[in-house]
């Protein structure tokens, strides 16, 4: 990928609202990474170093994810996101939950991204937590609003296959469109398998009223575990030609995860020779993965 300030993949580091990313009069198609805390052997000088090769890449923003399925450390997102940004000079999105949200926390976030100059949130719902208290905010539409409000950039998930939940399509598109008209900038998808069924998507959001950039989330499988889970976390669809590949490389797992960075990057490659917005690459904290994205989307960008 270019060096900073060259060519196509260049951030301006004095842009900190992602929407301006997105709204640059050059033919941009923003590239991002997406990183999750510390947690278990990662330690913060591991973070700081995966932080400091990822950032080498040059991509147009970093998200950073909050403790999926109501576990881990949430105050972990607003320090790893603000190092990113004061470290590297590269714009950050801290993600937020809302599942389990009181007003009172809510202002609690919003004082903790300020102390720390972060302007940009990704609103989510959350995995929803057996026993968790009612929340204050419901749907990621409720917490959307309110960091509108608040001055935030905000940005929203999106569900190329429909959410999990969902078992109509044709309500998860209503429910996209009513994240936009509550405030939502930008969107990043869920990741999927099959550009199929993004480019389906993509024309029924368009024929719904969806205006804002749609960034397609790729996130390479690197083993038949961690596949499973994805499948079952997320409803993604498995075609045939991955299938094929894990039957494959069965008893070589090196070999499978070259595979699924290869196949991911295929996709990369797919989605930008047909005109996608924006490229937001799951990274799971392995530079190696954002680094053979780049070079992929590098070609043809």
């Amino acid at each position: 990928m270019a060096a900073k300030g060259q060519g196509q993949f260049a951030y301006n580091s004095l842009i900190m609202k992602i929407i301006e990313t997105y709204q640059a009069p050059t033919p941009l198609r923003p590239v991002s990474f997406e990183v999750f805390p510390p947690k278990g052997d990662l330690s913060q000088e591991a973070a700081y170093a995966m932080a400091a090769e990822l950032t080498s890449l040059s991509p147009d923003f970093i998200s950073v994810t909050y403790s999926a399925g109501g576990s881990g450390n949430k105050s972990a997102t607003v320090e790893v996101a603000s190092m990113i940004q004061e470290e590297f000079k590269v714009p950050v999105m801290a993600h937020l939950t809302c599942i389990d949200m009181t007003a009172e926390g809510f202002d609690a976030q919003v004082a903790a991204l300020r102390s720390k100059g972060i302007e940009n949130v990704l609103a989510l719902r959350g995995d929803r937590v057996p026993g968790s208290e009612p929340s204050d905010f419901p749907y990621a539409k409720d917490l959307i609003v309110r960091l509108r409000e608040e001055g935030f950039c905000v940005g929203a998930a999106a569900y190329p296959e429909g959410h999990i939940e969902c078992m109509d399509f044709p309500r998860s598109i209503e429910h996209l469109k009513l994240k936009q008209d509550a405030g939502a900038q930008f969107f990043l998808t869920q990741l999927f398998f099959d550009n199929q069924y993004f480019y389906r998507f993509q024309e029924a959001a368009l024929a719904a009223g969806i205006a804002v950039p749609l960034s397609c989330g790729i996130m390479p499988f690197l083993g038949v575990e961690q596949i499973k889970r994805m499948v079952f976390m997320c409803g993604a669809s498995l075609p045939s030609p991955i299938i094929k590949l894990l039957a494959k490389y069965a008893d070589a797992p090196d070999d499978l995860r070259k595979a699924g960075i290869e196949y991911a990057c295929a996709q990369l490659v797919d989605l930008a020779q047909n005109g996608a917005e924006g490229f937001h690459i799951y990274t799971m904290n392995q530079p190696r993965i954002a680094r053979g994205a780049t070079e992929a989307l590098r070609a043809v960008l």
